[in-house]
């Protein structure tokens, strides 16, 4: 009888392990969503944030210029610390106060080669073509086996509608720096101005085969192609 009746006895404390069992899973389930809905919560919050609220750029351009001031306050007539000090203001997109710095280091040593390539370049952003090639005519006598010099005096050709100059300044700058990308590339532009599309296109490709993420050339190849279609 005992035996015959052992079986109903041990039903219940079943059903109990069952339920604890189940009662374990159903916790821990909602352990894990919590713990994965905070880190949900968590992260959306960091990116907004990170999106809207803090501009970590602007935040670290805004010590690099604290810091340049300092450094130029202290000394005034070091053109390095000008450059410096221009080249961050260019980087917050004021041209003015970055060209004055320019100038400064400029007349602070007249053949200062930092001064000039960087009054090109500003000046290039501001389109006064005249005077960004003038910087970069400059640029190549103080320092003529820098390709950089030859870059943007081609470059400043270029926008002149100066085709001739603008293929023998790249050239120039190919020579001393070969492989460059920023070179082929904008050998690449002079030949698409001159609607040399074929050539244009090979120098592209070809600045892209030693970069492969150049986003100019990529860009470039993509203006090509919506114009053959």
């Amino acid at each position: 009888m005992e035996s015959a009746i052992q079986p109903n006895a041990q039903e219940p404390s079943r059903e109990k392990a069952k339920k604890a069992k189940k009662d374990r899973v159903t916790w821990w389930q909602s352990l894990i969503i919590l713990a994965v809905t905070l880190a949900i919560c968590l992260s959306a919050g960091y990116y907004v944030s990170d999106k809207y609220l803090w501009n970590k750029k602007d935040a670290q351009l805004d010590k690099q210029l604290t810091f340049y001031k300092e450094q130029v306050d202290e000394k005034p007539n070091d053109p390095k610390l000008r450059i410096q000090l221009g080249y961050t203001y260019y980087l917050k997109g004021d041209d003015s106060a970055a060209i004055k710095q320019y100038q400064t280091a400029k007349s602070l040593d007249k053949n200062y080669f930092d001064a000039y390539l960087n009054l090109s370049i500003v000046y290039d952003k501001e389109k006064r073509i005249d005077d960004a090639l003038q910087m970069a005519i400059k640029a190549v006598k103080i320092s003529p086996r820098d390709y950089k010099g030859h870059l943007l005096k081609g470059r400043s050709y270029r926008k002149l509608k100066m085709y001739d100059k603008a293929t023998e300044a790249l050239q120039e700058a190919y020579r001393l720096k070969n492989g460059n990308t920023d070179v082929i590339y904008e050998a690449g532009l002079v030949a698409e101005a001159q609607g040399k599309k074929k050539e244009a296109e090979q120098l592209f490709k070809e600045s892209l085969s030693f970069d492969p993420t150049y986003k100019p050339a990529l860009n470039a190849l993509d203006r090509l192609n919506s114009k053959n279609k």
